[in-house]
């Protein structure tokens, strides 16, 4: 059974809500937050990204950053910039991307869902990261990046969300600065309010698809909070975290590629023969070779791209994270071949998201940065969610999600 429940936005007013939006604090770097405010003085990365607000270099968990979020944000609403609903809605947020839209419900998720296990996960989080976001959620009193996450369709839910997407005017209709469609409604009709709640009342579970960090985060922050109140009702809006929930059929999941720096001493020839030993070669050419299914592999390497299929007795198909192929290219290449066996601390190994294309890869290889790389067919979101039902871990750098939730769009004050 999940729970979810309305609340009264913090959203910026129609006419601002352009500049406002922005990508997520965690896919723009410092430097490129800092050219993308240029002239925008609204954008949401001086609050998401404060730490572009100092001349000097700062450390990015300095709590002066914390403060300069927090004073940035309270500025914004002082100013009108941001609006607050008088009463507890729910929000339809579509994003159309190439020629493919996705409709998910804005809301707030339960923290005890969280702890229940209703509210399913796939990924060890970091601390340096978890305390991050703990922080700014503590100096902001609000969840400022809703999380992304999504259910086995309930067609009773996508009918009643494409009625009201038909019948109603959207409050915001804009093309953000990756080139996305972002289009908003409001839901402020108290039945249809009921009949969602209602309906995800029954529905098993809700999988975190992305954003495992403000998830933890939000979560132990509740925790302090109710321990500072021990008469808390559970009503307290700190006791629920700003979510965002797609139906799996409409969510599209990238791959994310590995490009490695050296080749561990060993020769090209060298090489291809280790490979050889696990992965039957289909294709060698100047064409990328762009996996089109499950345990195929594209590699290039020296102005050559290689096509790979997996040899069927290589790995063990019946466990639900070996047989990714994620797991599959880490155990099976990158870890005994290159000798880089964690590869979230590993500075030889680097990650590039399936939105940058194979070019990126060919790229970073012929400008000699990188020395080879890895192209991968993206995870099925099935499989992610039959990892998570198993109470297991995906491997790092599993799934690039795209589009990517704008920040700024939606605020949940925990303060109410």
């Amino acid at each position: 059974m999940a729970t979810i429940k309305p609340f009264k936005a913090l959203r910026p007013t129609v006419e601002l809500a352009p500049k406002v939006a922005a990508l997520p604090y965690d896919v723009v770097t410092t430097e490129e937050a800092r050219e993308l405010i240029k002239d925008n003085k609204y954008s949401f990365l001086h609050i998401d990204r404060a730490e572009i607000a100092f001349k000097e270099p700062i450390n990015l968990y300095d709590p002066r950053v914390y403060e300069k979020a927090r004073e940035k944000l309270c500025a914004m609403i002082e100013a009108k910039v941001y609006i607050q609903d008088k009463k507890p809605c729910l929000y339809i947020y579509q994003l159309e991307r190439e020629g493919k839209r996705q409709k998910g419900i804005v809301t707030c998720t339960s923290l005890d869902d969280y702890l229940n296990d209703v509210i399913k996960k796939h990924e060890h989080t970091l601390p340096i990261k978890e305390q991050d976001r703990i922080n700014h959620v503590k100096y902001t009193q609000a969840h400022t990046g809703p999380i992304l996450m999504t259910y086995r369709e309930n067609r009773e839910i996508t009918s009643i969300v494409d009625d009201w997407t038909l019948s109603h005017t959207p409050i915001y209709d804009f093309v953000s600065s990756d080139k996305v469609v972002q289009t908003v409604w409001v839901i402020d009709d108290d039945r249809t309010i009921k009949k969602i709640v209602d309906l995800f009342a029954g529905v098993g579970a809700i999988y975190i698809a992305d954003g495992h960090h403000r998830a933890a985060a939000a979560v132990k922050v509740g925790l302090a909070e109710r321990a500072k109140n021990p008469n808390y009702t559970g009503n307290e809006e700190y006791n629920y975290f700003l979510s965002v929930i797609f139906p799996d059929t409409q969510l599209t999941i990238l791959e994310y590629n590995r490009v490695i720096k050296k080749l561990n001493g060993l020769g090209e020839k060298e090489l291809l023969e280790k490979i050889d030993k696990k992965f039957e070669l289909i294709y060698k050419g100047k064409e990328a070779f762009k996996p089109k299914t499950k345990h195929f592999f594209g590699m290039y390497m020296g102005g050559q791209w290689y096509g790979f299929k997996v040899r069927p007795n290589s790995f063990n198909k019946d466990d639900l994270v070996e047989s990714l192929d994620v797991s599959i290219l880490h155990n099976l290449i990158i870890s005994p071949v290159f000798g880089i066996t964690d590869p979230r601390t590993d500075d030889r190994i680097e990650f590039i998201g399936g939105v940058k294309g194979v070019e990126a890869l060919t790229r970073l290889v012929d400008s000699g940065q990188m020395r080879i790389a890895f192209a991968l067919f993206p995870t099925p979101i099935d499989d992610l969610m039959k990892i998570a039902d198993a109470g297991l871990v995906m491997p790092p750098k599993s799934t690039w999600f795209e589009p990517k939730l704008q920040s700024g769009i939606f605020i949940h004050s925990i303060k109410e």
